[in-house]
């Protein structure tokens, strides 16, 4: 099976790998001119690359007519995480990407035990993260790993921009199933968990008061890496995006 990158510069019969990609195509795969490469557009489409010429930090292809990727879910679910402490939120990134999340976005609450600490190299980690269990899985599109935002507040006001935003929170809420049943036009999904030390009581509030809608995980205690994963693969099931 052909290797899979993903690149923005595609359109008009042509495509280009630039950066790390073209660095690991051209000197790591020793690809030759005439190889082909799978490539995948920011839109989920895919193609199929021959390369044509290899240049210092750049290769280029010609490409096929491109097809929609079917690894792609038909419902968009943007994780919210709360940071998570000592690397945690590696394994929840690359198994998230794994399952069909479409963007991770960490934030800092008020019990979180983790601090913001080199945030911005740890987000160009978290980015490499995704990107290889994007090409690992077959994914079809790159999935986005956000800078963490500061507060809770800032997370209430990034729900307004979904169809449904689901509050998982430790003290039980609403039936999952039953939500997502009274919501099947919803294509645009956030999902809220929290980190280590759950969530403030006003913290729940806020989110209720956003529009968000207060769902349970069962009666067992997930840990803050565990609850994000089984969110996700719930919501994507009863969506019909993991049958």
């Amino acid at each position: 099976m052909p290797h899979r990158y993903f690149t923005s510069e595609i359109g008009g019969g042509l495509a280009a790998l630039t950066g790390p990609d073209a660095h690991h195509l051209a000197h790591v795969m020793r690809a030759k001119i005439g190889d082909t490469v799978l490539l995948c557009a920011p839109d989920a489409t895919e193609y199929t690359g021959t390369i044509t010429a290899i240049e210092p930090g750049r290769v280029s292809f010609t490409v096929s007519e491109g097809l929609p990727s079917t690894a792609e879910p038909r419902t968009e679910v943007t994780l919210f995480v709360g940071y998570p402490k000592q690397g945690k939120l590696e394994d929840v990134i690359r198994h998230s990407v794994e399952l069909g999340v479409s963007e991770v976005v960490p934030f800092f609450s008020r019990y979180c035990v983790a601090a913001p600490k080199k945030e911005d190299a740890k987000n160009e980690r978290y980015r490499r993260i995704a990107a290889e269990a994007a090409k690992q899985c077959g994914r079809g599109k790159l999935p986005g790993v956000a800078m963490p935002l500061p507060d809770f507040a800032a997370v209430c006001a990034a729900l307004a921009g979904y169809d449904l935003a689901l509050f998982f929170y430790e003290g039980g809420g609403q039936s999952l199933r039953q939500i997502l049943a009274a919501h099947p036009e919803a294509r645009r999904i956030a999902i809220v968990t929290g980190s280590e030390g759950g969530f403030a009581a006003e913290e729940a509030a806020a989110a209720a008061e956003a529009g968000a809608v207060t769902v349970g995980l069962g009666p067992r205690i997930l840990r803050c890496e565990t609850a994000p994963l089984a969110a996700l693969a719930a919501v994507l099931t009863l969506t019909g995006d993991l049958e």
